[in-house]
């Protein structure tokens, strides 16, 4: 009998990417604090916060395969929020405007074990973008077509916010849109489930 796989997100954004792998999961929401600590490093509290998402759904959950991801954004080192609304989406892209940005996408896959070990394993994606320089013309129309309010940065880098960047430079495509699907294939391969694989 196939294990259960669990994506602990609420975001909409990583169930798409992971659905794209064409595995049977659900989608559980952790509900864990994720405010940082004082002087933690973007790494560092992307790394933490998809450890305790995994951590906290596989102890509810035994056997089950729990998915983690968490992502931070930073911006000359500003973190970057997501803006909530039209206008604060318009400021955080003129901010932007001919700037370079990293995002730290992490994942981590746990599962508590039948002898009530937890095993667990994480990786951490980098991915560095470059803005182009933005008229206020192209803020305004693209943050009206690609409705950006509620990702972080104020772009969707799978959509028109492409045409945004001079550049974007990672070792994994899929990290900047929420879930590093290279990684996770690879750490899903090694808990059993290939997503190549038939028996999947």
């Amino acid at each position: 009998m196939p294990q259960l796989l669990i994506l602990g997100s609420s975001s909409p954004y990583r169930a798409a990417q992971l659905k794209t792998l064409g595995l049977a999961f659900e989608q559980i929401s952790p509900n864990i604090d994720e405010t940082a600590h004082k002087d933690e490093a973007p790494e560092q509290l992307a790394g933490r916060l998809a450890l305790a998402k995994a951590t906290a759904i596989a102890m509810r959950h035994p056997g089950a395969l729990v998915i983690g991801s968490d992502q931070v954004g930073t911006r000359e080192n500003q973190r970057l929020s997501k803006p909530g609304n039209i206008e604060a989406a318009m400021a955080s892209l003129r901010l932007s405007s001919g700037k370079t940005a990293t995002f730290y996408t992490a994942v981590t896959l746990a599962r508590l074990r039948a002898d009530g070990e937890l095993a667990a394993t994480s990786d951490i994606c980098k991915t560095q973008l470059k803005f182009r320089q933005l008229t206020e013309a192209q803020i305004t129309l693209y943050v009206a077509k690609d409705q950006t309010t509620d990702v972080a940065g104020a772009f969707k880098a799978e959509s028109l916010g492409i045409a945004l960047f001079e550049y974007v430079r990672s070792d994994d495509p899929s990290a900047l849109i929420g879930l590093p699907l290279i990684a996770l294939t690879k750490r899903l391969q090694q808990f059993g489930v290939d997503p190549l694989s038939a028996g999947s």
